[in-house]
């Protein structure tokens, strides 16, 4: 691995629309699941990083929430994190985004999409010889994604995005390390001179295909576990997951409450005569009474009465009152909305 500080550069700066309504009012990274953001369970994954203490981070953040919420919360959350920020106004591209970051981009850098969560172990980095890595995993129908083909070497030839055969099944997860930072920003360089685009945006594997072009060696890393967080859809799924996985310890006492595992309750949740679970994540200091939740998001101070929630994401200080009787609602609500049925 190339000497130097780690510069781990976490683009953030879309608009999150299939996260609406809820990314109307905060950025998609700061949305709860099992009990944390986004954010923070993407941090923990770079917890196994060889040297995590000489590591710095970059948040490329959009205009108005992103400039305004990302810092704050770092700076209450993480006071010690080496941050630093980029506003990218434009939203051109993870290419783009990253050639906004460049002042920052000296020696082994990892690229990691905001909405990617992933089970890996960063150690092997120690000692990597590579000119990049892409972190890959097999599924069984690619047409919908980008796949890494690799030659008979076993390096990367080429990336395809959404391929129309499904003989090659390696993903490409949104996660990639390069050795030297400066190999990279040459060839977004080329690519936006070349105007390599796809739908008016500059692709980040067009610029590792650059690379490749050049003469550079880039292997994938194939892992298990790739979650999303990118739509309603799929962060309720991976809500399911991560607390399967971590089968959170509840201590929760109320009156009258019946939690099934796997759940998260935060300990500042007041609740009564409910069912939580399974699947359920409740927030700080929500206030729930006579409902049944599962397999839901229900985030910070939210008022649920009289409802039966399933599949549900409600945001934050959101107001629910059901009917009070077995009527089983989904609902997305954003922040401080209120529903009455």
């Amino acid at each position: 691995m190339t000497r130097g500080t780690m510069k781990i550069v976490i683009p953030m700066a879309g608009w999150g629309t299939r996260m609406r309504p809820h990314t109307w009012s905060k950025p998609k990274p700061l949305v709860s699941v099992a009990g944390k953001t986004s954010l923070e369970h993407l941090l923990d994954m770079f917890k196994t990083l060889p040297d995590p203490e000489n590591t710095e981070f970059v948040f490329i953040v959009g205009p108005y929430l992103g400039e305004l919420q990302i810092p704050a919360f770092i700076k209450e959350n993480y006071p010690s994190l080496k941050a630093h920020y980029v506003v990218q106004n434009e939203m051109k591209g993870q290419s783009h985004a990253l050639w906004l970051a460049r002042g920052h981009l000296q020696g082994p850098m990892i690229m990691c999409f905001s909405d990617t969560l992933m089970e890996t172990d960063f150690s092997f980095l120690a000692n990597e010889q590579a000119d990049g890595v892409a972190w890959v995993m097999p599924v069984e129908d690619p047409r919908r994604f980008g796949v890494a083909e690799t030659g008979a070497d076993g390096w990367v030839k080429r990336f395809i995005e959404k391929p129309q055969s499904m003989e090659n099944n390696l993903v490409v997860v949104g996660c990639y390390y390069f050795g030297n930072s400066a190999q990279l920003l040459a060839a977004i360089e080329e690519q936006m001179e070349r105007g390599v685009m796809l739908k008016n945006e500059y692709f980040l594997t067009d610029a590792i295909s650059i690379m490749i072009e050049r003469g550079a060696k880039i292997r994938t890393q194939k892992i298990a576990t790739w979650l999303d967080t990118g739509t309603i859809d799929a962060t309720l799924d991976t809500n399911k997951i991560l607390l399967e996985k971590s089968k959170p310890a509840n201590t929760y006492t109320g009156t009258q409450v019946k939690v099934v595992e796997p759940s998260s309750i935060h300990p500042s949740a007041v609740i009564s005569n409910s069912t939580i679970g399974p699947y359920a994540s409740i927030g700080a200091n929500c206030r729930i009474e006579n409902a049944w939740i599962s397999e839901s998001i229900v985030e910070a101070e939210c008022e649920i009465q009289d409802a039966a929630l399933t599949r549900s994401l409600i945001g934050r200080q959101a107001k629910v009152r059901g009917r009070g009787d077995d009527h089983v609602m989904q609902l997305n609500i954003g922040d401080t909305s209120s529903v009455s049925l």
